[in-house]
């Protein structure tokens, strides 16, 4: 098997805008990146309680698929006061403490603003403790093997950007494709160790580029027709807790 390596962490404090990179990252046994997902902007009333969360379509939030300018937005994300900044172009264009009243307010203010036309009722910022507003129900971390991008960009025709397909953990030096074959099997990493459960599906999303929001691909429909499905990337379950950094071997158990 060939050796790959982590190149790269990302975590996503908000759902629907840009990540953060990390150097390392301490892992806990069936559970997230911490603060990956914790946050989402309502689009509508969704029935979201946050004193009972549960896993919701990730259409009753901003999201990529639907609200390409998320893109153009940068974020700064403090974890010990969990304060949020939001920039574009090096400009900070909102900020607040997204644990009191006032912050989120602030936060919620200039969401209305700049996605009035996106938005079907006033942008609410969700979040409860421990929970994740990711794309499946179950607590999984995602990973994307840089040399699958490059393959996919041959078919499509165009050299992609790897933040288009928002994973935790990217990977280099491993067969294009050849992690679909850890399905149901054991991979491990600095002593980290995780069960490959599902392959990642795409949607729209992946077709804004991350750089200028533009929505210049069509690569899910592109993978169905050169390969009849349209999945890029695995979720991973955490079985241990340990710490994960970039550099790091990652190899089936």
């Amino acid at each position: 098997m060939a050796e790959s390596r982590i190149v790269r962490l990302m975590r996503y404090p908000i759902k629907g805008f840009e990540g953060e990179s990390l150097g390392a990252v301490v892992i806990r046994p069936d559970e997230t990146l911490p603060f990956d997902r914790a946050y989402a902007i309502e689009n509508g009333v969704s029935g979201f309680d946050p004193a009972a969360p549960k896993h919701f379509p990730k259409i009753a939030f901003l999201m990529r698929m639907k609200n390409a300018e998320l893109a153009k937005l940068n974020i700064r994300f403090d974890e010990a006061g969990q304060h949020l900044e939001i920039c574009e172009d090096g400009r900070r264009l909102a900020s607040g403490a997204l644990t009191t009243a006032e912050g989120r307010r602030s936060i919620e203010e200039f969401i209305s603003a700049r996605f009035a036309d996106d938005l079907r009722g006033a942008p609410r910022i969700l979040h409860a403790d421990g929970h994740s507003f990711s794309d499946v129900p179950e607590k999984r971390i995602h990973l994307v093997n840089l040399e699958t991008v490059r393959a996919v960009g041959k078919i499509v025709g165009k050299e992609l950007d790897p933040a288009r397909f928002r994973a935790n953990i990217y990977i280099d030096g491993q067969p294009a494709w050849s992690e679909f074959d850890w399905l149901d099997k054991e991979i491990s990493a600095g002593g980290l160790r995780f069960t490959v459960t599902s392959r990642t599906k795409r949607c729209a999303a992946v077709d804004v580029d991350p750089q200028t929001a533009t929505r210049d691909t069509q690569i899910p429909q592109a993978l169905i027709e050169a390969l009849g499905h349209r999945d890029l990337g695995i979720y991973l379950k955490a079985e241990n807790e340990g710490r994960l950094e970039v550099g790091q071997p990652i190899a089936q158990s």
